[in-house]
């Protein structure tokens, strides 16, 4: 039987993309068996790149797949199924919204819900960064090449360009909302910024594409999510109260929502648990 490897490397970005980028991830996924992997949603922005064969992504497990050398979402409401034969090889890059409009040069909610080609937002960047990726023969000379080429594209906008600000307000919202993991009232957090719920709700919306009340959910899930793809995991009663459900059952509400299965046939069906 075939070894299960799992080679894994993350590392921060240069300082200067740190309020745009929040991780750069390696891996090298071997010897797994053929499956789905459900790529949840969560707090950031998601670019992959290949360094082998094309992605095969869907927007959920019943969507037609499509194939992507390089491929940017936006936040989502609901998992991304990815398509693999037990070997995946390329590099993962978060995003804040905040850096939707500073390295894309739109703001996060025209990217909410959808999958579109690198290419399509940063257009001859893409082709190049894709090359430099794949010529490097070590982890850190492509995170060095993410660096650079990510501060290029953050560069093209960096002249008080209006279309690459973001509301003050509604970047501290979102700073608020992930630090609290989403266990936080919006209307509280409307409150001290000095705007009504309803406002915050349109500008939040009309920035990230979520509402800040779907954005807190998406958190929670994230933490649970987190928690529950550990290798050792907390069981589902103990996952629910760490992440900041009321109980087990909201838990398994959103995950309904937002994988399309129960807590229990998601662990059955994901194969790739622990690989990174």
């Amino acid at each position: 039987m075939e070894d299960h490897t799992a080679a894994g490397i993350g590392a921060r970005p240069a300082s200067a993309l740190r309020e745009y980028v929040d991780s750069y991830v390696g891996f090298d996924l071997r010897g797994f068996p053929t499956g789905v992997h459900c790529g949840p949603p969560g707090r950031a922005l998601t670019a992959v790149i290949s360094l082998s064969d094309p992605l095969e992504v869907a927007g959920d497990d019943r969507s037609p797949v499509t194939r992507f050398g390089s491929v940017a979402g936006g936040l989502m409401r609901r998992s991304v199924a990815i398509h693999h034969d037990g070997r995946q090889q390329g590099i993962r890059v978060s995003l804040t919204p905040l850096g939707a409009r500073a390295v894309y040069g739109v703001p996060a909610a025209e990217l909410a819900h959808r999958l579109v080609p690198l290419d399509e937002l940063l257009g001859a960047l893409a082709a190049e960064l894709v090359d430099r990726l794949r010529s490097a023969t070590t982890w850190a000379a492509r995170f060095t090449a993410l660096d650079e080429l990510l501060l290029r594209a953050v560069g093209r906008g960096a002249c008080g360009d209006p279309v690459r600000r973001v509301r003050p307000e509604v970047a501290e919202a979102w700073r608020r909302l992930v630090a609290a993991r989403g266990c936080v009232q919006v209307g509280a957090v409307a409150a001290e910024l000095g705007w009504s719920r309803r406002y915050l709700t349109e500008r939040f919306r009309g920035e990230v594409g979520l509402s800040p009340k779907t954005f807190a959910r998406v958190l929670r899930f994230e933490h649970a999510h987190e928690l529950a793809a550990a290798r050792d995991p907390l069981p589902w009663g103990d996952v629910a109260t760490v992440s900041g459900y009321a109980d087990q059952a909201h838990l398994v509400r959103d995950w309904r929502e937002f994988t399309g299965r129960s807590p229990t046939a998601w662990r059955r069906s994901e194969v790739l648990l622990g690989a990174a």
